[in-house]
């Protein structure tokens, strides 16, 4: 185990420099931070001046190896726009990103699950076919127009929930997080489950065919000829044995909300991560770009880390040589 993570660190590694050079290259071809900051009255002078207080006169080989040297040094730069170290910008807005993806994660797995396996024990029952249909349904709207939907009936229609903002928040080990304060809670329900849904009915899925073909195994008709109960056939026998998939895309799906909740963030005017990026993009914001996708490249190989060692943990069968 400990050489497949220390190849795997490596490999990594690779990774992230490769990734570091496609996005600075890509962010030079398409973009010029002078021209978005300067302005169309600036004069060439102005232009020269920014330029060259920005580090943006060199050549870019230059350019790169100095940004390459300071990200060793833990140093991403500084923002264009903002003025302030990228990464006090990317964590100052990282919290609400994480609250909102782990609740979207909480709904996903305690609603998706149960149906799933539900559906799986049951599959010529009405309410089978009716979560079949939903979970269809749900996971071929798009996400931008699912969230104008919940904007419009909860919001607009019921007024149960507030449509945009983070609301008030709750300090926590120095974060401010809207998790723990009663009507933050209610100010994220509504992009947490628009993030959620899809989440949902994907596990829905996942849980039903696991389900479906871990009923019919061996071990699992000598249980029920034993005679153990449903709950503990359930929890200790099925459960277990379907969690392998499941665990693969809910590894997948936690980078992916926290990398791509940059719709579901600007409809709801939610000021993370996700916002921030799409604000950088379109302000050639570039050392908050390339920080942004380095640490989400890195997020993404320690969740998938991660998930590799709790396979292990799941299925003792499983070894890595």
């Amino acid at each position: 185990m400990l050489s497949f993570v220390l190849r795997r660190l490596g490999q990594s590694a690779i990774l992230l420099l490769i990734m570091s050079v496609l996005v600075f290259a890509g962010m030079y071809v398409i973009s010029d931070p002078v021209a978005v900051m300067a302005g169309e009255d600036a004069t060439e002078a102005d232009r020269l001046a920014l330029a060259a207080a920005l580090g943006l006169d060199r050549p870019l080989p230059v350019q790169y190896l100095t940004f390459l040297g300071n990200i060793l040094r833990g140093d991403f730069g500084t923002s264009f726009v903002y003025g302030r170290p990228v990464l006090e910008l990317i964590f100052e807005r990282l919290p609400a990103t994480l609250e909102v993806v782990f609740l979207a994660m909480v709904l996903g797995l305690a609603f998706g699950i149960p149906m799933g396996i539900y559906s799986g024990l049951n599959r010529k029952k009405p309410a089978t076919k009716l979560i079949s249909m939903i979970t269809t349904i749900g996971y071929s709207i798009p996400n931008f127009w699912q969230a104008l939907l919940f904007i419009l009936i909860f919001a607009v229609w019921l007024r149960v929930l507030p449509a945009t903002g983070r609301g008030p928040t709750t300090e926590f080990l120095g974060m401010q997080l809207s998790l723990l304060n009663p009507e933050g809670l209610r100010y994220m329900l509504l992009p947490a489950a628009n993030l959620g849904v899809a989440l949902i009915c994907m596990q829905t899925r996942l849980a039903r065919s696991g389900t479906q073909e871990v009923m019919y195994q061996d071990y699992m008709m000598f249980a029920r000829a034993k005679g153990i109960a449903p709950p503990r056939l359930i929890g200790r026998h099925l459960l277990r044995n379907i969690l392998i998939p499941i665990v693969t895309i809910t590894a997948l799906e936690l980078g992916t909300l926290i990398a791509f909740s940059t719709v579901t963030e600007t409809v709801f005017s939610w000021p993370g991560i996700g916002k921030l990026l799409l604000d950088a993009i379109y302000r050639s914001d570039r050392p908050v770009v390339v920080a942004y996708m380095i640490l989400i490249t890195l997020m993404f190989v320690l969740i998938n880390l991660v998930a590799d060692i709790i396979y292990a943990i799941l299925d003792p069968r499983i070894r890595y040589a």
